[in-house]
């Protein structure tokens, strides 16, 4: 059967402002929204950008922790931000050669604000040894969470004393308990341990022996 002229104009016209509708970011959210689903669907890619792997669970995060997260990884998107979890608060993961500048942007922008390094620690994985960075925004009140790692054969991660002065005692007790060289350190001397200390009790290679009592 024939179409008459004037509905497939009207089809043109439908089609013309369905894509209109698709270009403007009013009708797709905000573009911030638009730029973090695209890191989070490139993160869903392995090394070679051709292998799915299975994307993070966000569901612990609330909806604004998971806003807090878009624009994290929209702020950091230079530095390569995997998006993640601890808990309930929102983290990126970035690789140890980002971690100064990631920790820097996090403390000067101010959709973040986090004005404090409210604690650090290491963590020694299978393959890697991580650090962990809680952050602490005073106003409003919010935490955030970076990450980055090192393998164990070369455990050097930069120092971010440059950023917080208060990273300078976390820094020397990770130091102390898995090993880990942070690169640009004033000095990492012994906090916890002493100088002819042998090996690192954080470790899970360490030996621990059962407690005698004499």
């Amino acid at each position: 059967m024939a179409e008459s002229p004037g509905s497939t104009e009207d089809e043109l016209s439908a089609g013309q402002e369905q894509q209109s509708a698709g270009s403007n970011p009013d009708a797709n959210g905000s573009s911030e929204e638009a730029a973090a689903g695209k890191l989070a669907e490139e993160s869903a890619l392995g090394p070679d950008q051709d292998e799915p792997v299975e994307p993070p669970d966000l569901s612990s995060l609330g909806p604004e922790a998971r806003e807090l997260l878009d624009s994290m990884l929209v702020a950091l998107e230079p530095f390569d931000p995997q998006p993640g979890t601890l808990s309930d608060l929102p983290q990126v993961t970035v690789d140890r050669q980002h971690i100064v500048d990631v920790c820097r942007t996090m403390k000067q922008d101010e959709r973040f604000g986090a004005k404090m390094l409210l604690c650090m620690s290491a963590v020694d994985f299978p393959e890697t040894l991580q650090v962990v960075y809680i952050l602490q925004s005073l106003e409003p009140e919010r935490t955030l969470v970076a990450k980055t790692g090192a393998p164990h054969d070369d455990p050097v991660v930069p120092s971010v004393t440059g950023v917080w002065r208060a990273a300078d005692w976390y820094e020397r007790e990770a130091h102390d308990l898995f090993g880990v060289v942070f690169d640009g350190h004033p000095d990492l001397s012994p906090l916890l341990l002493y100088d002819e200390f042998d090996g690192y009790p954080g470790r899970k290679e360490f030996p621990f022996y059962e407690y005698r009592e004499f």
